[in-house]
């Protein structure tokens, strides 16, 4: 036992030593290991307690430094050092009232303290304040109590007090007071009664306020109401209460989780851990709810998608846990539920949900990346269509299609193997050839979803063409329309191919046709009409059909108007045909060398069609552009799926690359929902959202662009784009946007410090790229407005005398602006300016610029040189021993008009020079040196001697 307090006083010793050093972290490591053999409730282990406390408050760990002295303060109570590190952590984390009673007890213990006594001054007067402000707000809250939830009160001063309890919420002492006075029991009480929309959603918003960032109010919140009362709230057919009952339920989990409302953020492993019981309880509630026969369509959508959010491992990762309590059986239980079954427990849905829940199995399928996970995955659906093909009746048959369907629109890699199996696509084909309507309509889904690959289309081709062209002359409309994509869809697989033609000459533009009279037929219901789009979406990849439909004013309004219903099952349809009509599809690039090898060895090779060539694309842009398809993107672009994200994306950036139309993005709120995508997605979709919104940063004052705190989420894309993966074009567009960003205000341009952006445009400035040099040039000189720009510049580096020798760059607009950035810089930095004058050929740098036939850049020469010299005569001298005296007074004597700020700084600096004396005025005589006459004569007498 000696030998271990001995090691452990010397690890105390040694963590001492790299505390003085400012190793906290070693220092720590060591504290640790002596805490780890002191003897429990020893006086030495308070000591190494206090002393890694210490240390945990240099590396601003507040909650472990409270940890430790609280347990310090268990063996040696009123221990004052404890108090004292307590107190500070305690403050540092805004508990003002208990730093300030730490702080008491430390005085109480030992008066003569002198270090605690400021800082006792200093928290009684913030306590006291708060104190103050505490009962200001407990009046307020009081007050809106009674009109609030009073029901004989005015609904208007009733709907105006519940707004106010909702801000007050939003502040920690607003919402601990409610929670001390009960609100939650309250409004519990009054949802029940409550049949004003604006106050029972208000009344929801403050629950996920009480609930925002504190686990302590969260478990209190959930104590008194109780997860089961929240499930209670998201059952409605109200959308807007189901969204704010959804997002109840999210911020719960984003608090136990440590995960912020924003789209990019991530989850604390650590906090994870320790709520996992919290986490487990409400996602495995909701995962019950999925099949709840009870709740309304909209909720269903809401606890899918609550359940899409939260399993995916950049989220809380709860996809394994989900498979092993059988969700899957539960998402494929919705997949399968259909309209026409309608009984007493069967489910109620919205369009949406079947999309919803194929997204869900997609986004959970994503994370079984190792075998055993996948497996796994894959006997659940097979024990799923197994169960419901052991009923030999026609319904199971017709819902476990339904079902495959979802999944091949999901993890399409489950489908296919779920379709691969023996019988599932003769059962198929056999359902399609029936002459039940049912029977038709989802199997020709099926085959259109499973015909997603040029191997499947050719097998449907040899297989299925017959049975769609049978079912097309079927007199049921939803089984009509189905057909023709199928063969919309078999008739594609050539893609863009100009080359290939599945069909016979002009067979694709009849099914274009009969999808347009399907498309613009009002009398038609939307799920026939989704239908048509879809259809549309595989014959846009022939050009003849993109022209002709961008002509089409009729069917162009009609695919926006279906758009603007907001309906996900909508979703792929629309915005396929979309990036069709934009040709914002992934192009693959075709290198010569490669081209000539395949012409050698006699491949095929594809042909671009010539109405696909760049004014045709951009003049069907302009097209829908003014028809308003913005507005139909911004309504879509509320879905969860990634994929389908990315070719929203990819139409508002094939949009913002003309110039002309990116006022028209902003003004429909296309920014809105960019900087979601940008943030969050696949990283092709990040790409293209990005772009666009750098485009539309670069033609447009950001203030105007992005207003509010819009300006500081934008920053964070554009900095990714600057990576050596993206291409010049992407490089260039993102440096442009963050050069007119760095111009707006302090606060952005501390953004683009704390993302990391500096290095990364500095780098472009060595880039043997004008347009990326000169952008990044540009970009420096406004970030060099930020103080600590200016502390970079002036460290133990090249960066500013790199600037300067930009200035003798062929491109006027680079020198412009590396001049510029040395105006600043030379304004407010004597180091700064004395490094210009450390190159050896700093006097080419200066003649460029001062004898630049560019009046700007002349005028920046002569500014840069005045803040140069004044006030230090040694660099004045070396200056002026050159020609640029002559220079100066050459500048000095223009009369031109527009060159008078020139001769006016030119006149300063020569005025700044004869001040200190460097040069003399003319007409005076020469300055005598009284060593001059001595040294001649020295001189004289060293040539007798010789």
């Amino acid at each position: 036992m000696v030998v271990h307090n001995d090691e452990a006083e010397s690890f105390k010793n040694k963590g001492n030593e790299l505390f003085k050093a400012e190793q906290f972290e070693e220092a720590i490591g060591y504290y640790t290991k002596a805490i780890n053999l002191a003897e429990k409730d020893s006086r030495d282990r308070a000591t190494y307690l206090k002393n890694r406390a210490a240390a945990y408050l240099k590396t601003n760990e507040f909650d472990k430094v409270i940890k430790d002295c609280d347990e310090a303060l268990q063996i040696v109570p009123e221990d004052p050092k404890a108090l004292f590190r307590r107190s500070q952590a305690l403050e540092n984390l805004k508990r003002f009232e208990e730093a300030y009673r730490d702080a008491k007890t430390i005085f109480t213990v030992d008066p003569t303290n002198k270090a605690v006594q400021p800082i006792l001054s200093r928290l009684h007067a913030i306590v006291q304040e708060r104190a103050r402000q505490n009962a200001q707000t407990s009046n307020k809250v009081e007050q809106m109590f009674k009109l609030a939830f009073s029901l004989e009160a005015d609904t208007e001063k009733r709907e105006k007090a519940m707004g106010n309890l909702l801000v007050l919420a939003k502040e920690n002492s607003g919402a601990e007071i409610m929670l001390k006075n009960g609100i939650v029991q309250k409004i519990q009480q009054l949802l029940k009664v409550e049949k004003n929309a604006e106050i029972y959603v208000n009344a929801v918003r403050i629950i996920s306020q009480l609930c925002k960032r504190s686990i302590e109010r969260t478990k209190a919140v959930l104590k008194v109401a109780g997860i089961p009362w929240v499930l209670e709230i998201i059952d409605s057919n109200n959308v807007e209460r189901v969204n704010a009952a959804q997002y109840c339920l999210q911020v719960i989990l984003n608090t136990f989780s440590g995960m912020d409302t924003k789209k990019d953020s991530k989850p604390d492993p650590k906090l994870c851990e320790e709520n996992k019981s919290e986490i487990d309880t409400i996602l495995t509630c909701l995962t019950y709810s999925i099949t709840n026969r009870v709740i309304t369509g909209h909720a269903r959508d809401a606890i899918m998608e609550l359940i899409m959010r939260n399993c995916h491992y950049s989220a809380i990762n709860w996809a394994d846990r989900f498979v092993e309590i059988k969700g899957l059986y539960r998402l494929l239980e919705v997949c399968s539920e259909l309209e026409e079954y309608k009984y007493e427990s069967a489910m109620n849905i919205t369009l949406s949900s079947s999309t919803i829940a194929a997204a869900c199995l997609a986004k959970i399928y994503e994370n079984m990346y190792y075998d055993e996970a996948r497996e796994r995955f894959n006997n659940q659906v097979d024990e799923f269509v197994k169960d419901k093909l052991m009923s030999p009746d026609l319904e199971s048959k017709v819902r476990v299609t339904v079902a495959i369907t979802s999944l091949l629109r999901g993890p399409l890699d489950v489908g296919n193997y779920v379709i691969s199996k023996e019988g599932i696509m003769e059962m198929i084909l056999v359902m399609a050839q029936t002459e039940d309507l049912l029977q038709q309509k989802v199997a020709c889904e099926c085959l259109i979803a499973a015909a997603s690959k040029k191997d499947k289309a050719r097998a449907i081709i040899t297989k299925g063409v017959d049975i769609l062209k049978k079912l097309y002359t079927c007199k049921d409309d939803a089984v009509r329309v189905r057909a023709l994509v199928g063969l919309c869809k078999v008739g594609s697989f050539g893609g863009d191919d100009a080359s290939i033609r599945p069909f016979a000459e002009g067979s694709t533009k009849k099914l274009a046709e009969a999808c347009r009279k399907f498309l613009v037929n009002p009398t038609k219901d939307n799920d026939v009409r989704k239908w048509a789009a879809e259809g549309l979406s595989y014959l846009t990849l022939d050009a003849d059909v993109k022209e002709k439909l961008v002509e089409d004013k009729a069917a162009i309004q009609a695919l926006i108007e279906l758009a603007k219903t907001g309906d996900q099952s909508c979703l792929y349809g629309v915005v396929t045909t979309l990036v069709n009509l934009c040709n914002a599809y992934e192009k693959q690039e075709v290198m010569p060398e490669m081209l000539e090898l395949a012409k050698f060895a006699k491949h095929h090779i594809p042909e671009q069609h010539e109405l696909d060539d760049i004014d045709f694309v951009n003049k069907r842009i302009t097209v829908l552009t003014k028809a308003g398809v913005t507005s139909g993107l911004v309504a879509l672009a509320k879905t969860e799926s990634y994929n389908s994200r990315e070719l929203i994306a990819r139409v508002f950036n094939a949009i913002c690359s003309l110039q002309d139309l990116r006022g028209v993005v902003v003004q429909q709120g296309g920014t809105k929902v960019l900087i979601p995508m940008a943030l969050e997605g696949t990283n092709n979709g990040k790409k293209q959202a990005t772009q666009a919104l750098a485009r539309i940063g670069i033609t447009i004052n950001p203030e105007v662009a992005f207003p509010g705190q819009r300006n500081l989420e934008v920053v964070r894309p554009l900095v990714a784009l600057l990576h050596p993966d993206c291409t010049a074009l992407e490089n260039f567009e993102a440096l442009m946007a963050l050069c007119n960003l760095a111009g707006m205000n302090e606060s952005t341009r501390n953004r683009i410090l704390k993302e990391g952006g500096l290095s990364k445009i500095e780098h472009y400035m060595y880039e043997d790229h004008l347009m990326l040099m000169r952008a990044a040039t540009q970009c420096i000189c406004n970030l060099v407005q930020s103080e600590d720009v200016i502390k970079s510049y002036e460290g133990n580096n090249e960066k500013t005398k790199y600037l300067y020798l930009l200035c003798q760059e062929e491109d006027v607009d680079t020198v412009m602006a590396a001049a510029g950035a040395l105006c600043v810089l030379t304004s407010v930095s004597k180091p700064c300016c004395r490094k210009l004058l450390d190159l050896n050929n700093w006097i080419e740098s200066l003649r460029c610029l001062l004898a630049n036939p560019n009046d700007e850049i002349q005028y920046r020469g002569v500014y840069m040189l005045y803040n140069i010299i004044n006030g230090d005569k040694d660099i004045a001298a070396k200056i002026f021993e050159t020609d640029v005296m002559e220079i100066l007074m050459a500048l000095s004597k223009l009369e031109e008009t527009p060159k008078k700020r020139i001769v006016d700084f030119a006149q300063k600096c020569l005025d700044a020079a004869e001040e200190m004396g460097v040069i003399r005025k003319p007409g005076e005589p020469p300055m005598i040196d009284p060593f001059a006459d001595i040294e001649n004569r020295c001189d004289e007498e060293d040539e007798e001697e010789t």
